[in-house]
């Protein structure tokens, strides 16, 4: 097997992340993606550039944490933030039904009243 280069996978992984930003900040721009929505993604392309610079960077934080292999904590940490944001989705998708169901309750009663004039 031919070894690779650690500074060009380093390069990629940077060029990578640096893309995902430009790709989220031209969906804002857009109107395709609410800023609310965005702060995740941006932040996960943060997190993911700070160690594509600072390759020793998760070695340190695992060691510190007890974590036999690195590159398993930044998997549960990007596991957890988006299990955190389905919760924070599921809580908006309530919402949002909830104020559809008054709507068109609103609604009901106001066709009953111009049905009734």
């Amino acid at each position: 097997m031919k070894n690779i280069n650690p500074l060009i996978i380093q390069l990629i992984a940077i060029g990578f992340t640096l893309l995902f930003l430009f790709f989220i900040f031209r969906l804002i721009v857009k109107g395709r993606l609410r800023e609310e929505f965005s702060i995740i993604w941006i932040a996960t392309a943060v997190v993911l550039n700070v160690f594509s610079f600072w390759r020793s960077g998760l070695d340190l934080i695992a060691n510190m944490l007890g974590v036999y292999y690195a590159p398993s904590l930044l998997f549960m940490l990007l596991f957890v933030s988006v299990i955190l944001y389905l919760v924070h989705l599921s809580v908006l998708n309530t919402k949002q039904q909830d104020k559809i169901k008054m709507l068109t309750q609103e609604i009901a009663l106001l066709k009953e009243k111009l049905e009734n004039k």
